[in-house]
């Protein structure tokens, strides 16, 4: 099992991840605190045995707005 997590830049500085299809939730200053946060999640989430994701995907996405000038 791989879980997903959206990374998205805080609005306060850092970074935010979510868990996608679960209730796991994050944030850390920068990428490597992170990392490490994301995986204690996992952990804990995951702590009373069953089914352990085998890899975790951190998916950053970066919100950008373009204007487009009229033509």
């Amino acid at each position: 099992m791989e879980l997903i997590f959206e990374v998205r830049d805080a609005e306060e500085g850092g970074y935010f991840a979510r868990a996608l299809g679960y209730g796991m939730f994050t944030e850390a200053e920068d990428w490597e605190g992170l990392r490490r946060n994301v995986l204690e999640a996992v952990s804990l989430h995951f702590e009373d045995g069953g089914i352990r994701p085998r890899l975790v995907q951190l998916h950053y996405v970066k919100d950008e707005l373009i204007p487009v000038e009229a033509a």
